[in-house]
């Protein structure tokens, strides 16, 4: 029996992400190879013109998984019956532009788009957030979208927890797909803590710890964190534009272990709303190590936590309680 097909909305569908991110879900990428979508795709007025060209290509790909197409400037019809929202739109922070105006912007693009989806999307929609600063923009989401359940709004801290992985692979000289379970703790900022004590190396003879294999404590608790937590500013001064295909390969990654679930014994990171797990504030949105199975994840419980670990748990947490503080009182 061919599968009914999956609603998915990309905001900011225009841009450099969503011209990435668009064709690896009409190819089956975010939600498998036998699952028929139907793409929704919202940007601004201004963009309305290159959004349709984003649309001619589309059709011009002949994808078959791909079963319809909207494109729109209007939130209401771009939200409409969506199974899956992955939101890419937010305002940049630009040269000489204060942390706090940054944030109301996007305060009130996240409020409306809130409602959008609260009104009109399917219901048990997932949300994955994917805009700077997207820890606090899904909180706001979540703030003003009460009827989603709060398990259902994410932002993506998978572009970290991928960079981590690549930069192990590339340390170690072994396959990426060989490396598994680092974590990504916190912000998806330059505060984010980039752990490898849970980690693991596929070999011959069995999986060993990453710590173990890399022999270079100094390497992993400094060089490797900064590359990791830096990575977004280094692309930014390669290519002069921030990264696009890796966060919209990694978006694709954490929709699809969400919803087809995560291979037995591997965790990998999410932004998701803390219910105090590893004394991290509750209410937050926080990136933890998860599982994934029948479309929920699961926070990884009983990890020991040493001390050098506590501190960047406990230093990316206060960022994120100051981000909080700073949104709602653009609200306010």
């Amino acid at each position: 029996m061919a599968k009914d097909p999956v609603r998915v909305l990309v905001t900011g569908a225009a841009g450099q992400i969503g011209y990435a991110l668009v064709p690896m879900i009409a190819r089956g990428v975010m939600l498998g190879a036998d699952q028929p979508v139907i793409l929704h795709m919202l940007d601004i007025p201004p963009a309305a013109e290159a959004l349709n060209g984003v649309k001619m290509e589309l059709v011009d790909a002949a994808f078959p998984l791909l079963k319809g197409v909207v494109a729109t400037t209007d939130a209401v019809e771009a939200c409409t019956g969506v199974n899956v929202a992955v939101m890419v739109g937010g305002f940049p922070r630009k040269e000489g532009m204060e942390r706090k105006d940054v944030m109301s912007k996007n305060v009130s693009i996240y409020k409306s788009q809130a409602s959008a989806l609260e009104k009109h999307a399917a219901p048990n929609c997932k949300v994955l957030v994917v805009a700077n600063p997207a820890n606090t923009n899904a909180l706001i989401l979540k703030e003003f979208a009460p009827s989603i359940p709060e398990k259902n709004i994410t932002c993506l801290t998978r572009l970290d927890h991928n960079r981590a992985l690549g930069q192990i692979s590339e340390r170690l000289s072994v396959q990426v797909s060989d490396v598994k379970n680092v974590i990504i703790w916190g912000n998806h900022s330059s505060s984010q803590y980039p752990d490898v004590n849970h980690a693991t190396v596929s070999t011959p003879a069995g999986d060993k710890p990453v710590r173990e294999l890399v022999a270079d404590d100094a390497w992993l608790n400094g060089e490797f964190i900064s590359t990791v937590q830096q990575r977004g500013a280094a692309i930014i001064k390669a290519r002069k534009l921030s990264s696009a295909l890796s966060a919209a390969s990694s978006a694709c990654d954490h929709i699809r272990d969400w919803v087809l679930g995560t291979p037995e014994g591997t965790f990998v990171s999410m932004g998701v709303y803390s219910d105090g797990s590893y004394n991290v504030p509750a209410g937050l949105i926080y990136s933890f190590p998860v599982t994934c199975k029948n479309g929920e994840w699961s926070i990884v419980q009983g990890l020991p936590i040493d001390e050098f670990s506590r501190k960047k748990l406990d230093l990316t947490a206060e960022e994120l309680s100051e981000e909080k503080a700073l949104a709602y009182s653009c609200l306010a």
